[in-house]
């Protein structure tokens, strides 16, 4: 739980740690199909990727120091 409010809040982004946790919400969810329950809860891979990319600092240069192949 410590964990989940420092990364919710942002504390640790000062130390060049991103860290996000991505937990069920602590509320009753109406049961319906996997896909339909993740979605709700912001655990489905649109959400994931919203949340990486909301988290990840903004860059200043389009480059990245990763190399493709």
């Amino acid at each position: 739980m410590v964990l989940h409010l420092l990364s919710e809040r942002g504390v640790l982004d000062a130390m060049r740690v991103r860290v996000r946790t991505l937990t069920l919400p602590d509320l009753y969810q109406d049961h319906d199909s996997p896909d339909k329950m993740y979605a709700a809860a912001g655990l489905d891979a649109d959400s994931i990727v919203r949340k990486v990319e909301e988290t990840l600092p903004d860059r200043k240069e389009s480059r990245s120091r990763l190399r493709l192949a």
